[in-house]
């Protein structure tokens, strides 16, 4: 079968899917109290992950994960599974690395003079 087959349209407002899968680790039943990392306070996770995460609003999400040995800022759209009901992460988003993360928190207020 060809890989470059169209999707039939979809009613959802943002890309998402199976193929979009980014650095998410699968969590088993005790990972979260063995893992040594509290989640933040107050704040869940839309994976139900350890991860400490921050709700933006509407299916937005910023999560602080490791992957590979290394730390990312995860800023994605979270969407449904319609065939598992389980929230997963879409391709709508952007994950920076420490190095990056630091670099856009330098421009926070200049970012700031140029909104309207």
């Amino acid at each position: 079968m060809p890989k470059d087959k169209k999707r039939p349209p979809s009613d959802s407002d943002s890309d998402s899917g199976p193929e979009d899968r980014g650095p998410v680790k699968k969590s088993k039943g005790g990972a979260a109290a063995s893992s040594g990392k509290p989640a933040a306070k107050g704040n869940t996770n839309p994976t139900g992950s350890s991860d400490p995460s921050w709700h933006l609003g509407r299916d937005k999400h910023v999560v602080v994960r490791q992957f590979k040995g290394q730390t990312y800022i995860d800023i994605r759209e979270y969407y449904v599974d319609k065939n598992t009901m389980e929230t997963r992460p879409g391709k709508k988003g952007i994950s920076l690395n420490c190095e990056q993360y630091q670099r856009l928190k330098s421009f926070i207020d200049e970012i700031d003079h140029a909104l309207p």
